[in-house]
């Protein structure tokens, strides 16, 4: 209702013509708040921060700021039509950036932040050989970066080699191999006897300099070289086209997990929070997920679970959260894939199994009494939220 009533009112103050003198911020705030809700409904993968500044006598409306998603103001101008528009907002990438705003995370997991220092809460994760655009560098060498799944947070220099459009378009050409045990290093010699130059989770993704009869050379993209087994790595494309997965590769993948332990922000074998995990489980089958559950809820094919589980599939995402307060939505706290006979796998305190079964000795009351909803990802990859890896940014 409030934003109705937000909308109302600009169609009577804008659309009649009233003078720019008789608006006031709070009308412009009110313009923000619809173009917040067009462009940047959600904080996590976009950014719309602006300020106004009115000089009343002349009519001229400052904005000021950052955004990353231009056309927003482009809208935003058309709105505030009343008003000479004096547009200082700076569009990310940063052009402090000098073209460096390209790169690729060289850690085994870079730890991606909401702010841009250590105590800070952990957002998410980026596996090595992860492509990001790098937005801006702060005076601490933070870079703020945009995953390809479109997740925003601040890394440490150290966790992200940035390159030029040129440089990254080398990257994006070069061969490669993704690392496709859960966990191991990146070592010295072929014969892994030396030392390590890297440890390496699944799903890390290394440029190939050449191939021996054990292992693969490869470089880091921070310029480090190693080799890693032939045995525990894949060439990326020959990877890439062996995706086509079923309900049980889901399941064989996601069993690799057990026991991992819950990380919140975390998504990788060094730990996990629940959407994290599904996410990984999907990515390590050749499918990018969005990176939380409140966002995964929204994409595949929906399946009814009102009356029970025999609609669901083994593979489904499992949507839990509590019943809402009256006259609130219904939030989404937790996700697990559905392994059927009433069982699913998810990450909570460690990744574990669980059963919806009363009789079970793995039952849990508490889920149960939470499940809210399921979705069928499977019947709808390359649908929205759910897409290829073979088409995204991690390829290219």
């Amino acid at each position: 209702m409030k934003n109705i009533a937000v909308v109302l009112c600009l169609i009577l103050i804008l659309g009649t013509g009233m003078s720019a003198q008789v608006a006031t911020i709070s009308q412009i705030d009110g313009v923000y708040m619809v173009i917040t809700e067009k462009y940047a409904p959600d904080k996590r993968t976009a950014i719309l921060d602006l300020k106004f500044d009115l000089d009343m006598p002349r009519n001229i409306l400052t904005v000021s700021g950052e955004t990353t998603v231009p056309a927003a103001l482009e809208d935003m101008k058309k709105m505030l039509y009343n008003y000479t528009i004096n547009d200082i907002v700076e569009r990310l990438p940063s052009k402090s950036l000098k073209g460096y705003e390209y790169g690729v995370v060289t850690l085994s997991v870079a730890n991606i932040r909401s702010k841009p220092s250590h105590p800070a809460e952990l957002v998410t994760q980026a596996l090595m050989g992860t492509p990001v655009t790098i937005l801006k560098e702060d005076d601490d060498n933070w870079f703020l970066v945009q995953n390809p799944e479109g997740y925003i947070g601040w890394v440490d220099d150290a966790g992200v080699q940035s390159f030029t459009k040129k440089e990254m378009e080398g990257w994006y050409r070069a061969d490669k191999v993704i690392f496709t045990d859960v966990y191991g290093f990146v070592y010295e010699d072929e014969n892994a006897k030396g030392g390590t130059i890297s440890d390496i989770t699944a799903g890390g993704i290394l440029q190939v300099k050449s191939t021996g009869k054990n292992g693969y050379k490869v470089t880091l993209p921070d310029g480090r070289e190693g080799f890693v087994s032939k045995k525990s790595a894949s060439p990326l494309k020959k990877w890439i086209k062996g995706q086509n997965p079923d309900s049980n590769a889901i399941i064989k993948t996601a069993k690799k997990f057990l026991g991992v332990p819950y990380l919140w922000g975390g998504t990788s074998p060094k730990g996990m929070d629940c959407s994290g995990f599904t996410k990984t489980v999907y990515f390590l089958n050749g499918i990018m997920l969005a990176r939380d559950a409140s966002q995964q809820c929204l994409y595949g094919e929906e399946v009814d679970v009102s009356k029970g589980y025999d609609n669901l599939k083994r593979g489904d995402l499992l949507f839990f959260g509590p019943k809402p307060e009256e006259g609130k939505k219904q939030r989404i706290t937790h996700v697990g894939i559905y392994m059927g006979n009433k069982e699913f796998i998810h990450a909570a305190g460690m990744v574990g199994i669980n059963s919806f079964d009363s009789a079970s000795p793995i039952f849990s009351a508490y889920r149960t009494g939470m499940l809210v909803s399921a979705r069928r990802i499977l019947t709808k990859v390359d649908s929205p939220g759910i897409k290829k890896i073979s088409v995204s940014d991690y390829i290219k």
